[in-house]
């Protein structure tokens, strides 16, 4: 990763992008935001997810004066708890703050029996709207029946066609002969 990085880069960084991935435990997060903190890190947007057996952690946050990427990196691996997890700290090139189209005003659930193509068709709905997805978690549950998947989207839906989106999904939900339910998100201030 070093080779990537260039010393002159590295000096004049702000913002970077931290990410580990590896075997899901118990703990990695407190782990991974406790060092961060010890190192001086004030964490923005950060997202950990369960995928499989394995677990991906992200954050954007301004890297402390005085500090590398590379030895950010060598303080996380030493971690007992990043045993074996793969760790990247790299430039975030884009604004470390969202815009409208980042917020969430909805989060939408669709359940029912798993096919192919069911995420494709559900989000291409969102496109028709411009709406956009800010996060989205789905897995698939085994059950007596075979597997059924389960889907949750925040979306951020433009005012004035909140109605027609919410019901061209729960249509296209209906066409798929999925159960789709949705709430406002009261928005984050």
């Amino acid at each position: 990763m070093a080779a990537l990085w260039p010393r002159r880069i590295l000096a004049c960084m702000a913002t970077v992008q931290i990410r580990v991935e590896g075997r899901d435990r118990v703990g990695l997060v407190a782990a991974i935001a406790g060092r961060l903190f010890d190192l001086g890190f004030n964490l923005g947007d950060t997202a950990f997810s369960v995928l499989g057996t394995g677990f991906e952690f992200s954050t954007v946050a301004d890297l402390p004066e005085g500090r590398i990427a590379k030895e950010v990196e060598r303080e996380l691996q030493s971690l007992p708890a990043l045993s074996g997890c793969i760790v990247q700290v790299r430039p975030f090139t884009f604004e470390p703050v969202h815009a409208d189209t980042g917020r969430a005003t909805h989060r939408i659930r669709v359940t029912g029996g798993d096919q192919p193509g069911l995420l494709a068709r559900l989000t291409e709905t969102f496109v028709d709207f411009q709406a956009n997805v800010v996060r989205l978690h789905s897995e698939r549950i085994p059950d007596a029946r075979g597997a059924r998947y389960a889907t949750q989207i925040d979306v951020a839906i433009p005012a004035g066609r909140t109605e027609a989106c919410l019901a061209a999904i729960a249509n296209t939900a209906e066409q798929l002969h999925l159960d789709c339910t949705w709430v406002a998100l009261a928005p984050l201030s």
